[in-house]
This record gives C-alpha cells, sequence and structure tokens, in this order.
C-alpha cells in the first residue's frame, strides 16, 4: 500500500483497496488504439462498506455496461474482533456476491492488530513467533467460520498483503522463517472448518522493497495464488523497468509459472508520477497478455480513474479500453428482388428403339430324289409248237449214217423266250417331278452301263436275235434278244 489513508485508524476499517480486475481487457500499444476488454475478472475497490458496494452499478454505466465480477474490500486491522470478521458491511459484500455465481469476493486480511500503527521491528518479531506457536489460531478460525456461514465459503482471502514492505505490523522482515510457519498455521485454522473453499492469495509489493518477497514464499501446499500489488511508483524509472527490475514484474509472472500457480494483481493504480496515461495503458497491455485470475484497480486519490478527478488522461485511457465495443447502428441493406426468368422446359424428344426383327432363315427342305422303278414291258409267253415224234430207224452198219436234209415244216416255229427278261415299261407321260439338288447334297453321277450281248454257247441249237429299244430305254432295260432254239437232230437244217 502505498499510502495509509487506504487504511481505516482504528475502529474503522482501513480505506483499503478493492481493484477492478479490467476483465481481459484487450491492450493496445501506446501508439495504438486501446483494444476492447477480454473476459479477464475486473473490479475495483470502491469503499470497504456498503458504499462500496452500492458504487459498482455505477461504475459499470461508467464503462458502458461493462459487468464488473470483482468485489474487493479489506477488513480492519486495529483489533482482532475485526479480523475476525465481526463486522456489519462483510454481510452487505457477501450478499452482493451470492446474487450471482459469476462473481468473486476478494478480502483482504490482517495478520495482527495494530497492523499500521508502526510496530518496531523487534515487536514485529515477537508478534510473528507467537503466531507461528499457533496463539492466534482461533481468530483465524472464527473469521472462517463468519465467512461459511454469510454464504461465501469459496471467498479469496488476501492474507497479510504486501508483507516484503515496512508498513504493516503482519510484515516479514523482522523474522521471515517463523512468518512462514505462522502463514501455515493461519491457514491451517481456516481449512479446518467444514464447507470451506478457500482461495489464498500471497500478495507483495512489486520490487524488493524492505525484502525480496521469493523470501517470505510459504510454500505451494498452502498457496494458490501469486499476487502482486504494482503502483506507478519506484522502483524504475518507467514501466519498462517496472517489468525488469528485480522482483518485478516479469519475476512475478516466471515465479508463479515455476509454481504452477495462477497470478493476479489484487492493486494497482496511479501514484508518485502523477497522471499517466502510459503506465494506465501499460498495465492494462501486461494484464491482457498475461492472463491473471482478476485484477483490481484502487479507484481513489491519488490512484483512480474514475472517483478520482485529477487524472483525466488515464481516465479516458481506462475507460476507452474496457468499454465494450458496441456495434454501430445496422443499415438494413436493400433487397432486390432477383427477377425470376423461367426457364423454358424444353421436352426431351424421345426417340424410339428401333425393332430390328431378328431373320428367320428358313431351313431348307431337300426334297429326296424319287427314282423310278422300270418295269419291264409284258411279253406274251411264247408257246413252242408242238413237233410230232420222228422214228430214227437204227442204223444197219457200223458207218453212220448221214440224214438226208428235212425241209422246214410250214408250221410256225417254237421260239423259246430268253429267261425272265423284263419288258420295259413305256415312260409315263408324266415325268416326275425331280427336286432341284440342294448345293450341300453331291449329286451320283451315274456311270454308264456297257451293254452286254449274250453270247450263244457254241453249238447251240438256241438261235438269238438281239433286240434295240433305243438309247434310252437301252440304258435301264439293258440289251435284249429273241432266241429261237433249233433242232437240228430232228430235220431242221442251218439255213446258212
Amino acid at each position: 500500500m502505498p499510502t495509509p489513508r487506504r487504511r481505516l485508524a482504528s475502529t474503522c476499517v482501513g480505506t483499503v483497496t478493492a481493484g477492478l480486475l479490467a476483465s481481459g481487457a484487450a491492450l493496445a500499444a501506446p501508439d495504438e488504439e486501446a483494444p476492447k476488454g477480454s473476459d479477464i475478472a475486473m473490479g475495483a475497490y470502491l469503499d470497504y462498506g456498503p458504499s462500496g458496494v452500492a458504487r459498482i452499478p455505477y461504475l459499470s454505466n461508467w464503462l458502458g455496461g461493462k459487468e464488473i465480477r470483482v468485489g474487493h474490500t479489506y477488513l480492519p486491522g486495529d483489533r482482532w474482533a475485526g479480523i475476525e470478521g465481526n463486522v456489519g458491511f462483510l454481510a452487505d459484500w457477501a450478499a452482493w456476491r451470492r446474487e450471482d455465481d459469476d462473481r468473486m469476493f476478494v478480502l483482504n486480511v490482517p495478520m495482527q492488530e495494530r497492523n499500521e500503527e508502526r510496530v518496531s521491528d523487534r515487536q514485529v518479531a515477537q508478534l510473528i513467533r507467537a503466531g507461528a506457536q499457533g496463539d492466534y489460531d482461533p481468530h483465524f478460525k472464527r473469521l472462517a467460520e463468519r465467512l461459511v456461514g454469510l454464504g461465501v465459503p469459496d471467498t479469496v482471502i488476501v492474507l497479510g498483503w504486501e508483507m516484503n514492505g515496512t508498513t504493516y505490523t503482519h510484515r516479514c522482515g523482522p523474522d521471515p522463517e517463523n512468518w512462514k510457519r505462522y502463514w501455515k498455521r493461519a491457514v491451517a485454522a481456516m481449512r479446518s472448518v467444514p464447507g470451506q473453499k478457500f482461495t489464498f492469495d500471497f500478495a507483495p509489493n512489486r520490487g524488493t522493497d524492505a525484502i525480496g518477497w521469493t523470501k517470505c514464499y510459504p510454500g505451494d501446499d498452502v498457496v494458490d495464488i501469486i499476487g502482486m500489488d504494482s503502483y506507478d511508483q519506484g522502483p524504475g524509472t518507467d514501466f519498462d523497468e517496472q517489468i525488469s527490475q528485480p522482483y518485478g514484474l516479469q519475476q512475478h509472472v516466471d515465479f508463479a509459472k515455476a509454481h504452477g500457480k495462477e497470478i493476479s494483481y489484487p492493486e494497482w493504480g496511479l501514484f508518485r508520477r502523477g497522471d499517466n496515461p502510459e503506465y494506465v495503458r501499460r498495465m492494462l497491455k501486461w494484464i491482457e497478455q498475461h492472463k491473471p485470475l482478476y485484477h483490481t484497480i484502487t479507484d481513489y486519490c491519488p490512484h483512480g480513474v474514475w472517483q478520482c478527478k485529477q487524472n483525466p488522461q488515464s481516465s479516458k485511457v481506462f475507460k476507452e479500453a474496457l468499454t465494450p465495443q458496441k456495434p454501430g447502428p445496422v443499415t438494413p441493406t436493400p433487397v432486390v428482388p432477383t427477377p425470376v426468368v423461367p426457364t423454358p422446359v424444353i421436352p426431351t424428344p424421345v426417340v424410339p428403339t428401333p425393332v430390328v426383327p431378328t431373320p428367320q432363315v428358313p431351313t431348307p427342305q431337300i426334297p429326296t430324289p424319287q427314282v423310278p422303278t422300270p418295269q419291264a414291258p409284258s411279253v406274251p409267253p411264247v408257246v413252242p409248237p408242238v413237233v410230232p415224234p420222228v422214228d430214227v430207224p437204227a442204223e444197219p452198219s457200223a458207218e453212220p449214217s448221214v440224214e438226208a436234209p428235212v425241209s422246214p415244216s410250214p408250221e410256225v416255229p417254237v421260239v423259246e423266250p430268253s429267261p425272265a427278261v423284263p419288258s420295259p415299261a413305256a415312260p409315263s407321260p408324266v415325268a416326275p417331278s425331280l427336286a432341284a439338288p440342294s448345293p450341300l447334297t453331291p449329286v451320283a453321277t451315274p456311270e454308264p452301263v456297257e451293254p452286254t450281248t449274250p453270247k450263244p454257247p457254241v453249238n447251240n441249237t438256241q438261235w438269238c436275235v438281239p433286240l434295240n429299244f433305243g438309247e434310252w430305254l437301252s440304258k435301264l432295260v439293258g440289251n435284249q434278244a429273241v432266241c429261237v432254239k433249233l433242232d437240228w437232230r430232228k430235220g431242221w437244217l442251218w439255213p446258212f
């Protein structure tokens, strides 16, 4: 804390800072327009009691409707009764927190009474050793019971803040080792209360101050958040040095990352350098870059930007950065109806599929040739004439007698027909229809039949006369002859 004016002396709660954690304002470079806020939880310390609660919606309106998600106040550190939460305004903050599950209640808790009375280092060392031995455990247990009873068991407890400085009786420098033991006992006492869900925030001053704050770190088991209070003052002449100095902003981020903890900025604001918009712009940009769990600006003079009118330039930067961007008026785009051009429906011509008949190849009928069977001409049988027997007298001597030639009888000699010679049949006046031979069927060519003329045997009594029927009939019936048998021994003489 840069000034005692933020503390409430004796019976009042010190004028404490509940910062406005600019919920993720997207921050711009110095020569750029500041981007608008993000979703980082933001708030402001506006007053410790009911008036602080009442001012939250007005701050939200000033920021163009920005949601204020963090309510921040302090318990008085003058007596143990106040540290135990036996104050009426605590119920007002609890009621505000319960209205919305997305809200966060941050409560700074002193570790010693007479916390702003400039107690000497020797006395502080004695108080630290008493706390390490457990003498003050009941006070912290009663505070936990009070918060659970008010329905805010998930309160963020900023315990013994700025312990690396010289201002408060709960400072760490006079006895760092026992101070860490004392922190552990206070956390253990509050966690012993049934129903609690507290989150403990270890928040030193930026820079070395009286002692390097890492020497006061009590351990990962009793710390949930590693915070830092960072006002526009030394050490460091500008914001770059505030980042790079020993125990500065960069070391804070690196230390928290090494220990697996989230970071926070419970207090930040203007101070020694007056109205400094560059500091406000750079601090908001740093917050947006490193995404703390929350941050709150101390909003009273000389630190503030809303309730303090002596910092107009810084106030403008803060407001522009955190006011949500609102869309401009929407100019409706005239709807020009697209003319509907009817698409002509062109019927698809139906082309009939030609039916190609399957050609029927007739099977040729090959007629069987009818060869007529030749009918032999019927020849009436020739009946031989009856020749009376002739008595031949016995020859008287051995010499053969020569018969006298016998004149032929006037009777018709008997002509014996040749055996079984068929008469050729007269051809039918209608010639048989011969089918044309198939080109695939060979036509047998009849071989010529050589006419055979029967030759009578030698010394035969039969005389044959050949018959000529013509060339065509002769081929069918063959050569025929009519034979006459002559018996020379009965007086017939060969006419030649």
